[in-house]
């Protein structure tokens, strides 16, 4: 861990704090009239950092939840909670990692070097994918695209504000709800969906 992923590290309790008691990157939606996707996502693969590709149809019948994530920001520290909540609910969560170099350049590694990262820091035993380019534009990855469009979604035009925005899907893969960067994985917001 650098420097700067330490110090990072220890900031992070208060960046959540302060946040929340400002409502910075702590918004929170929900599909409240249960829109159903016009194009399904279990259609879309996804190629993990090891070269492996994976159909989301394999996830038919688990909650999904998709975050977008960086080693270099001060929501890193999300890692140690993502992985919390993967041992808490799996086998009926499964998390997927999209590590992602667009906000501010905070995740610079290879595919290698993140994962090394993340299993060494923070135990991560949950998928993570090729390093992507989650908000809109050339190279967009199709997941993104798909989270972020109502036009395949349903509802829901939300783009990633930042590292660590969360996405929500039940176990029919339709999105419910989208969690903002300045949420803990472990709030009771996220908790509760997850349980129903």
């Amino acid at each position: 861990m650098t420097g700067r992923q330490k110090i990072m590290k220890l900031i992070y309790p208060v960046l959540i704090k302060v946040g929340s008691r400002l409502g910075f990157k702590s918004k929170t939606m929900a599909n409240y009239n249960a829109a159903k996707p016009i194009h399904s996502i279990f259609d879309l693969i996804v190629q993990l950092n090891s070269g492996k590709e994976i159909k989301l149809e394999s996830y038919k019948g688990k909650k999904l939840l998709i975050v977008n994530t960086a080693s270099n920001c001060g929501y890193t520290p999300q890692y140690e909670a993502l992985q919390s909540l993967y041992e808490q609910f799996n086998p009926q969560l499964e998390i997927i990692g999209f590590p992602s170099n667009d906000f501010k350049e905070q995740e610079p590694g290879s595919d290698e070097e993140i994962a090394e990262f993340c299993k060494v820091n923070y135990g991560v035993s949950f998928p993570l994918v090729k390093k992507s380019r989650v908000v809109p534009g050339e190279g967009q990855h199709p997941v993104y695209a798909w989270l972020s469009s109502p036009e395949e979604n349903g509802w829901c035009r939300q783009v990633p504000e930042w590292n660590f925005s969360k996405y929500l899907l039940n176990e029919r893969g339709e999105l419910t709800h989208y969690f903002a960067p300045g949420i803990s994985p472990l709030d009771k917001t996220v908790v509760d969906a997850i349980r129903q």
